[in-house]
């Protein structure tokens, strides 16, 4: 995953890339209007830990992320969070929290089923009883017959950025395509892969784990459902 995604690989493009992202506002307000007494927290995938320092001011929280280079880029731009290296496939923290969070796609970077029930697994191990949990992932795919083109603010100036999507209905992975031309006159290219879970698939898999779907959304203002990314709120009660 580290070699194929750029961002993994320049973790401080990752953070400009993501500076208007809402996720972390939208998790906040999610949990204030279902449990608004939630005290801890926990982010499986926290990634740079953007979204997480957000989160700190309101919570106490712990981060955990795969990928070693961005956890030490968290802990040297971020060094007042507790960010982990750990695969939340399998990582046990030890203690229950309050409110548990995977924003950012990271779910979607799972892609084998028994793997996604081990996710859930590990949200149940962390879960108090009645403990919410915030999901930001595919439930829809993107498919568009034409690559788009767009400008993107980087620490070093503007890049060009061409996308293009495939769709593959049997395992259901959704490939992003990119194309860089970067500030510096290079170019780079970097795929990602992720898993689309639709709405009932997610639904399933939240149960199975003694979780129940609270609502499904696609975010503050919007109220609907209508993909191709969408917010997951489930509260434990095994």
């Amino acid at each position: 995953m580290e070699a194929s995604n750029l961002f993994y690989r320049d973790p401080a493009l990752y953070d400009a890339v993501q500076e208007d992202n809402s996720a972390a506002a939208t998790c906040q307000a999610l949990i204030e209007r279902h449990r608004p007494r939630a005290a801890t927290l926990a982010d499986f995938g926290c990634g740079t830990g953007r979204d997480l320092a957000i989160l700190a001011k309101r919570f106490e929280c712990v981060g955990v992320d795969l990928q070693p280079g961005l956890v030490e880029y968290a802990h040297r731009i971020r060094p007042a969070l507790d960010i982990r290296i750990g695969d939340m496939r399998t990582v046990r923290l030890q203690r229950c929290l309050d409110a548990m969070t995977c924003l950012g796609n990271s779910l979607a970077y799972i892609h084998e089923n028994d793997d996604i029930s081990a996710v859930f697994a590990t949200f149940a191990a962390h879960a108090l009883p009645g403990a919410l949990l915030v999901l930001c992932s595919p439930v829809s795919p993107i498919i568009r017959p034409e690559a788009t083109s767009a400008t993107v603010r980087t620490p070093t100036g503007s890049a060009q950025v061409t996308i293009s999507y495939e769709w593959d209905l049997r395992t259901q992975i959704n490939t992003m395509h990119r194309h860089w031309a970067l500030p510096s006159g290079d170019d780079a290219r970097d795929t990602v892969r992720r898993r689309v879970l639709f709405p009932r698939e997610l639904e399933h898999y939240a149960s199975s784990a003694g979780f129940e779907v609270l609502d499904m959304l696609n975010g503050p203002p919007s109220a609907t459902l209508t993909g191709p990314v969408a917010y997951t709120v489930a509260r434990y009660a095994p």
